[in-house]
């Protein structure tokens, strides 16, 4: 017998990472046959109806942020009794957590969490996941950076720690220079070279070091424009007067919220993440089967996302100068030395992170600890 049931518990459902994950997973996993069902921490901002239109049906628990609750675990202990998942993946702390000390009760045969960020909190977070690492099967890291540190900081036992890469679905995420040059039109951007950063406006994203980055750019190509894609939070106020401040009020660019990312990388010229700390950011997996040359700076799983040196460019974090020179760098490429970055990039993510790829490894690992769990049973 194979496991065919599988539940997922996320955080929440809202557009990122980790939620892109879980939503690309689901829908490869049921053309394979699997029977799948979400559940949703907090109330779901995103992706309820992409799933729900393709059979999968979404559990909200309409928990508060940042106030613990023992209704989740009751909760999550009804609905594993009465569906009886095979398998229950969880997806980032909160989630992970609660499915952990929930296996204390409820029936979960295998039980797989994923840390999706080398950071995933301060020291309590660290030390919660020591507590209960026994009680999940497995533990799995998207990038090897958070595999490493979590091994060394004892967050997993080695034995119950896995590498498991971020996917991207490269039949999506492809250059379409028709729709480029299309939005590269309707944004006013024909004669630019076209910076693009897709994320929301958080601290890990560290978009004052890419502004300011992106001022000495400016001074020496005032064509230059920089695009920056994602969900406006509290940050926006800030980020705004540092433009206005230096002067870029007409070449940085807010664009809010998007749904047609593959087209706004079709536009763009290159890639650019100033991010302080990451997993593997799917965003960048998706700029390189877009086949746009990177620059990005060198955290979590970002040198493993691309082909440093020749799909894109590596610089510490925190340093606008490094960052501004890897730009430049960038932009004084012939065309073709440009398409070459590209390509590279594309060949990279198509080997070796295309969703197809990545959930055969779910599959296996899903299979290979509930044949270990049925083995244990039977003794």
């Amino acid at each position: 017998m194979f496991p065919s049931r599988l539940m997922f518990v996320i955080t929440r459902l809202a557009r990122g990472g980790a939620e892109t994950q879980l939503l690309l997973a689901a829908k490869v996993l049921k053309q394979r046959g699997w029977k799948i069902d979400v559940v949703s921490m907090l109330n779901p901002t995103d992706y309820v109806d992409e799933l729900t239109n393709i059979g999968v049906p979404v559990w909200n628990f309409n928990m508060r942020r940042r106030v613990p609750n023992p209704i989740g675990i009751i909760e999550l202990n009804r609905l594993v009794r009465a569906l009886r998942p095979h398998v229950v993946h969880s997806h980032m702390v909160s989630a992970n957590l609660l499915a952990r000390v929930t296996r204390i009760i409820a029936p979960i045969p295998v039980l797989v969490c994923t840390a999706h960020s080398t950071f995933e909190g301060g020291k309590w977070r660290e030390l919660a996941y020591r507590v209960t690492d026994g009680l999940a099967d497995v533990t799995t890291q998207v990038s090897k950076a958070g595999f490493q540190r979590y091994r060394q900081i004892r967050a997993v036992s080695p034995r119950r720690l896995r590498l498991v890469p971020n996917g991207v679905d490269t039949s999506v995420f492809v250059r379409d220079h028709r729709f480029g040059k299309e939005l590269r039109k309707r944004l006013g951007v024909e004669n630019a070279f076209v910076w693009l950063a897709v994320g929301g406006l958080r601290p890990a994203k560290d978009y004052p070091t890419m502004i300011r980055a992106f001022h000495r750019v400016h001074v020496q190509h005032h064509e230059s424009v920089l695009l920056i894609a994602g969900r406006e939070f509290s940050l926006l106020g800030e980020l705004r007067g540092l433009v206005a401040s230096l002067g870029l009020d007409d070449s940085v660019r807010f664009l809010g919220l998007r749904t047609d990312v593959p087209a706004l990388m079709s536009a763009a010229d290159a890639y650019v993440m100033s991010s302080a700390w990451e997993g593997t950011p799917t965003v960048l997996l998706e700029a390189g089967a877009c086949g746009l040359p990177v620059v990005a700076t060198s955290v979590g799983g970002n040198p493993e996302a691309l082909v440093p040196g020749h799909s894109g460019i590596l610089v510490p974090p925190g340093d606008p100068d490094a960052l501004a020179d890897a730009m430049l760098h960038v932009m004084a490429l012939a065309p073709s030395q440009l398409a070459s970055m590209g390509r590279c990039g594309r060949e990279h993510v198509v080997a070796n992170y295309s969703i197809d790829h990545v959930v055969d490894m779910w599959e296996e690992l899903y299979r290979e600890l509930f044949q270990k769990r049925r083995r244990t049973s039977e003794k």
